[in-house]
């Protein structure tokens, strides 16, 4: 495979019909055979896969270049996903527009060159997929979401994340209950996934403002979590499901089609078997 088709692919198992902005190919290559592929696959990272001779390096994350300045263009798509859970299109515009153009300043200050030119200088192709592997992930946990009742338990609804994903059961962390209890109500629920990073307390204000009760993040800052207590913890649920976990549960799948196309692909730097 060449590094186009590597993307190709990725973008097909997601339903996308062009690389997000925080996905690119930072380096091209072709004839790929051994890839070596990580959540997180910068310098030192490169500097191994050329030492063991892997044809293609694959970061999950961002690494720089266009998927740093560009970054800030996913995070439109939590205007999308607010907008089909039934946040009115002006309130889901208001609550993410200072955060787009606030990230867009910051990683314009960003070395946004450093870890691209040395694989140029090492002769390495070199890769990140971020927001398609995220939706991947989004939509099997939403899927999984919605096979319990509006009237189960929120620890019923956990109890099913760790029966359908081995990703969950083979983390070192745990799905966490950061607002309410886990005896609410799940109620009307949605997976806030696949839009570059989690929406904070805004997002979530967004959504239990607008008829959500429990919302799913993979990782939210303890500010925003005492935030969203203080307002909803008696009658609303953030459940926070483990980043590196959630990220493989969108990773493996797309691991595994690369080994179905022949590839021999090692994966490491926080990738949980699934």
């Amino acid at each position: 495979m060449n590094t186009t088709q590597l993307m190709q692919l990725a973008l097909e198992m997601a339903g996308l019909d062009q690389i997000p902005g925080d996905s690119a190919v930072h380096v091209p290559g072709a004839e790929i055979e051994r890839v070596l592929f990580g959540i997180d696959l910068k310098t030192p990272e490169l500097i191994l896969a050329a030492q063991r001779q892997y044809h293609c390096a694959i970061s999950h994350h961002p690494v720089g270049g266009s998927s740093t300045l560009r970054f800030h263009e996913v995070l439109e798509r939590h205007i999308d996903q607010m907008v089909r859970a039934g946040v009115p299109p002006a309130v889901a515009e208001a609550t993410m527009r200072p955060t787009i153009e606030e990230r867009r300043i910051f990683n314009s200050m960003t070395n946004y060159d450093h870890d691209r030119s040395v694989a140029a200088l090492l002769g390495l192709p070199y890769v990140n997929i971020h927001t398609p592997l995220d939706e991947i992930g989004r939509r099997r946990m939403a899927e999984t979401t919605a096979t319990v009742a509006e009237d189960a338990t929120v620890a019923e609804l956990v109890d099913r994340f760790y029966g359908a994903f081995a990703e969950f059961r083979n983390a070192e962390t745990e799905i966490e209950v950061l607002v309410g209890t886990p005896e609410h109500r799940v109620g009307n629920a949605v997976v806030s996934h696949g839009a570059g990073t989690n929406g904070g307390y805004p997002v979530a204000k967004a959504y239990f403002d607008h008829g959500i009760d429990t919302v799913i993040y993979i990782h939210c800052r303890p500010g925003d979590a005492r935030r969203l207590v203080a307002e909803y913890g008696e009658t609303k649920t953030l459940i926070v499901t483990g980043h590196i976990a959630s990220d493989s549960i969108g990773i493996n799948p797309y691991v595994d089609r690369l080994r179905e196309e022949g590839l021999d692909v090692t994966t490491f730097s926080g990738i949980i078997p699934g």
